[in-house]
């Protein structure tokens, strides 16, 4: 359950009558009903309040819930004043009276940071309709329909487009608080409206709600402020477990493609040829394509040190650089406005595909790199025909002594664009990527590696579900 649904139903649970034990003793509902019927023709009888048009009685269909035998079904305009602001928008003025309207209603609190300046004049004629006192009720009728609140402050502000609920002395004020903010979802359900829904006044004074005896609505206020803390608890226990649930599944990602890459993924096999032997049948096919003229001869890498070496690893693999065992070259230059978007031969640049073209310059599936922009580094499979743009790195290997799958993982790992220039425009090249120390495994137990790594990530992505 949801923080939010357990306020709810504690919320649900107090207007039921279902949240604290009834007791014998308290003055029932109806008592109480008949006193606030003399007060409200007293008040009216003062010139305090309007006599306003009597409400229809609650029938059968409108009773949503059984409540208590002593408790009573009242309409909102039974028991309470309640009037509404105005809903002209009086010209604005640099200094004069804040007006209050429903962006300053959030999460139960009267927020005036924000507020728009009206002349006195404007404010006493709308203060001669809905004068805010300490103690009342605000709740917005326009747009963002509730988020009620009680006026704690000097209320030297006048109001627009929102009711204000009289304060009642035979009334616990925070229970009818706590009834409006559990009431207003059903308002929002009733709403008119087709640009911006709106409740009338006539509708607030209408809508029923229950009424318990004074003393039970003490104990239900009592009794929700002794839960609001363990709900928050449970809210600040929920959010992080819900952030841990986000997060486990790209952490676990991290830590097996580490365990992959660390030798601790699967076994070895004593049976598996060495990657020192694999490693020079790497170096023998470079110097038959150099000596044949399809790749040229580099710059010799510098020896590895111990105090390079970041992690044990097999005594059967071997760290090399990754100038070593690839070579990476530029694709072949191709704006968008060469694109020819008729064709579907996907187009690679520095982050991945940027478009289709009609023609291909691989025609192979191919592992690309992404050489310049934000996402430099990034890792890509081609499909059996693209065009790689000179963003991006043809990367080309011994195929015979490196699976493809493992390579990439061991590109992914290497994390190559902690190695972009420190540029406005990011961007890596061989000079930075070539040295980069990677370990290098059989090439059985690098199948075997991946058909782990495979297995798990399956099951990391459920974990998102």
């Amino acid at each position: 359950m949801k923080a939010q649904d357990l306020k709810n139903s504690i919320l649900q649970l107090a207007i039921q009558g279902k949240l604290v034990a009834q007791d014998e003793n308290d003055e029932p509902a109806e008592v109480l009903y008949t006193k606030i019927q003399a007060e409200k023709q007293k008040l009216i009888k003062e010139g305090k309040i309007k006599k306003d048009k009597p409400l229809p009685p609650i029938t059968d269909d409108e009773i949503p819930f059984e409540i208590p035998s002593t408790w009573k079904w009242v309409r909102l305009g039974d028991c309470f004043d309640v009037r509404d602001g105005t809903h002209d928008t009086p010209k604005y003025v640099s200094n004069g009276v804040p007006l209050v309207t429903s962006k300053n209603l959030c999460n139960g609190i009267l927020d005036l940071s924000n507020v728009k300046f009206i002349s006195l004049e404007d404010a006493k004629k709308i203060d001669e309709r809905s004068k805010v006192d300490r103690n009342d009720i605000l709740f917005a009728m326009i747009g963002t329909i509730g988020n009620p609140v009680i006026v704690n402050v000097e209320p030297n502000f006048c109001i627009k487009n929102m009711a204000l609920i009289k304060y009642n002395k035979f009334m616990d004020t925070n229970y009818i608080l706590y009834l409006l903010i559990k009431a207003q979802d059903d308002m929002k359900k009733e709403a008119q409206g087709a640009v911006q829904s709106f409740v009338s006044l006539s509708f607030i004074r209408n809508f029923p709600i229950p009424l318990p005896p004074l003393a039970e609505q003490k104990r239900i206020v009592a009794k929700i402020e002794e839960l609001e803390p363990l709900v928050k608890q449970y809210d600040e226990a929920e959010t992080e477990l819900s952030a841990l649930n986000d997060s486990f599944p790209e952490q676990l990602k991290k830590s097996i493609l580490q365990y992959a890459i660390q030798g601790k993924l699967v076994a070895q096999d004593e049976n598996d040829e060495p990657a020192e032997v694999l490693y020079a049948k790497i170096q023998a096919e470079k110097q038959r394509l150099i000596k044949e003229g399809k790749i040229k001869k580099d710059k010799p890498l510098p020896p590895i040190t111990d105090d390079e070496i970041p992690f044990e690893i097999p005594s059967t693999w071997k760290w090399v650089r990754l100038g070593d065992i690839i070579k990476i070259s530029s694709g072949d230059g191709l704006t968008s406005y060469q694109m020819d978007d008729r064709g579907n031969i996907p187009v690679y640049g520095g982050n991945g595909i940027t478009g289709y073209h009609t023609k291909a310059n691989v025609y192979k599936q191919t592992v690309v790199i992404g050489r310049v922009g934000y996402y430099c580094g990034s890792v890509h499979l081609t499909e059996k025909q693209a065009w790689v743009t000179d963003n991006a790195f043809i990367v080309t290997y011994s195929e015979d002594n490196i699976y493809r799958e493992f390579l990439m993982l061991l590109l992914k790992y290497a994390n190559l664009n902690k190695s972009d220039n420190a540029t406005a425009q990011p961007v890596i090249s061989g000079k930075k990527v070539y040295p980069i120390l990677v370990p290098l495994p059989p090439l059985a137990e690098q199948h075997r590696i991946v058909a782990k790594v495979t297995e798990l990530m399956q099951y990391c992505e459920k974990l998102k579900i």
